[in-house]
């Protein structure tokens, strides 16, 4: 029998917005292996997430320019051109979304890795983020998935029963604490497996 689902909790980035650094870098850096190349050494995932813990865009940009003088202007272009790694919602995920929503039965909100200098960009662009009940943003609260600190945050701040509470998130390492804490998971790959999962648990 499936658990009572109350609450729904999403991930924004690559489940509900399509962000991707590669939406801005195959304008610059034409070539795959060279882009792989920079993700790999330069403006590396592990970079990026710092910004997501609370780190200023421009330390982060000054540390790697330092470091990388040669390739000053692909590290520059990352944030100043940040909006063009926005390729706009995932319509499938926010339609399914909309018809949550539309039940008046969950309450729904969002933890995200985002830092706090970009989040009011997507909040501005975005209109379906004004749909949630509260979003916590890991740049503001200096802390992010997988912390454990970060889901307990949530869960006392919004008081959220993590055995009642569906959470979504694309990457797969984000979702063992959730699990941990007694939630439901769902490892998001496209919107149509969402809806498949969404309709076993008996959420739509």
């Amino acid at each position: 029998m499936n658990k009572k689902i109350e609450t729904i909790i999403f991930d924004l980035g690559a489940v509900l917005i399509d962000w991707h650094p590669d939406h801005l870098y195959k304008k610059i850096i034409p070539s795959e292996e060279d882009r792989a190349w920079f993700y790999k050494n330069i403006c590396t995932p592990d970079w990026n997430e710092e910004q997501d813990a609370g780190r200023s865009l421009t330390v982060a940009t000054d540390l790697l320019v330092k470091e990388f003088p040669d390739h000053e202007n692909y590290i520059r272009a990352y944030y100043s051109r940040w909006t063009e790694m926005l390729n706009g919602p995932i319509q499938g995920t926010v339609d399914l979304f909309a018809e949550m929503k539309a039940k008046d039965k969950y309450r729904f909100f969002a933890l995200t890795n985002w830092s706090a200098e970009t989040f009011p960009i997507a909040l501005d662009r975005f209109e379906f983020l004004q749909w949630f009940d509260g979003i916590l943003v890991s740049g503001e609260e200096k802390m992010r998935k997988p912390l454990h600190g970060f889901y307990e945050k949530l869960l006392q701040k919004f008081e959220i029963d993590p055995y009642t509470a569906l959470f979504i998130d694309d990457n797969a390492r984000n979702l063992v604490p959730a699990k941990e804490f007694g939630m439901e998971v769902i490892h998001f790959t496209d919107p149509e497996n969402l809806r498949n999962e969404l309709v076993k648990l008996g959420v739509i």
